[in-house]
């Protein structure tokens, strides 16, 4: 059962919870893929309530965003979701199905392809109106040096040599998974 939200009402909420990892989840050729993220922001948008998600060029989720153009935000309301978070924020879609490893559930989206993930119940479904590459040379020294060090592969976790890709979501649909 799903409970609609004012996602105006929850954005600090959601803000508050980006910080400690929330998933994002593209889907694209038959294949799913969450991926933890603990940048991202909400906002409005050309009037439109939107999530801006920044994920690095070479991630495969990326790829499933760029063919599909739609994702869900899977947000936890506790502590509960740390395993998930952990292991999707190391482990590559393109190595390991991370809902079989898992065993998350997948819950049926309404105005998207892609499924939410019922253990972490929060759900934004978006379709990316914008997206952008970084410009490393408008970044500022320090974080250029210290988020993409170019001496690190591109496959690595955590900071390398990719910039990321900005897309921004329009938040088509918001709910609670009870």
């Amino acid at each position: 059962m799903k409970e609609k939200i004012d996602v105006y009402e929850h954005m600090g909420e959601i803000l508050k919870r980006v910080r400690k990892g929330v998933l994002i989840t593209g889907k694209a050729d038959g294949r799913i893929n969450s991926m933890t993220i603990s940048w991202g922001m909400t906002g409005i948008e050309w009037g439109k309530p939107v999530f801006v998600t920044f994920i690095r060029e070479n991630r495969f989720t990326r790829s499933l965003l760029e063919k599909n153009g739609e994702f869900t935000v899977s947000i936890p309301v506790d502590d509960s979701a740390k395993k998930i978070l952990g292991f999707c924020g190391s482990k590559s879609g393109r190595d390991v199905d991370k809902a079989k490893e898992l065993g998350f559930t997948y819950v049926e989206p309404e105005m998207v392809s892609t499924p939410g993930i019922k253990e972490l119940p929060l759900t934004l479904e978006c379709k990316v109106i914008y997206k952008q590459k970084q410009d490393m040379a408008a970044m500022t020294e320090e974080d250029r040096v210290k988020f993409y060090p170019q001496d690190v592969d591109s496959f690595s976790t955590g900071a390398n040599k990719d910039t990321h890709v900005a897309y921004y979501g329009e938040i088509v649909n918001a709910y609670l998974i009870k």
